[in-house]
């Protein structure tokens, strides 16, 4: 439920301005999502979210795009919930834990690869599609990377 809630937030400030948590927190409501201003203060601050001016001088609710942190921020979500990762081809298939697709798969969006023509997301299963079977396996290649260093941020 958290992931959702949290994949839903970032939704939501993709697709809005959204000022204030209370705004956060009645949009969260009509979705669906029974959750109070604490557990979206909270979300706020796990997530890192960040207030930046807009084009109209309010501010809004960001995601804070800082590439070291990003960087680990990936890194980490992808040592603890990417299951397996192969291809066929153009395709590229990721299993994750439940619930955790749309997470990675935003995650993956952001970053911008290289012959990477588009993503679907579900609950644990991501597919990936790419313009040549050589950018498929340098994907599988570079994930697989990032799921072995799960060990990197074990306590």
């Amino acid at each position: 439920m958290k992931t959702r809630r949290q994949t839903r937030i970032l939704e939501l400030i993709r697709e809005h301005d959204i000022e204030t948590q209370s705004e956060m927190l009645e949009m969260l409501k009509a979705d669906g999502f029974h959750v109070t201003q604490a557990t979206v203060s909270r979300d706020i601050k796990e997530m890192r979210l960040i207030k930046i001016l807009d084009h109209k001088g309010a501010y809004k609710y960001a995601v804070d795009t800082s590439a070291g942190e990003e960087q680990q921020s990936h890194s980490y979500l992808f040592a603890t919930a990417v299951v397996s990762v192969d291809y066929a081809h153009t395709i590229v298939v990721i299993k994750t834990q439940t619930g955790m697709a749309q997470a990675v798969c935003a995650a993956l969006d952001s970053t911008a690869r290289a012959g990477v023509l588009g993503t679907i997301a579900g609950d644990d299963t991501i597919f990936v599609a790419t313009r040549a079977d050589s950018a498929s396996i340098a994907l599988v290649s570079d994930l697989k990377k990032l799921m072995s260093n799960q060990n990197n941020f074990m306590p």
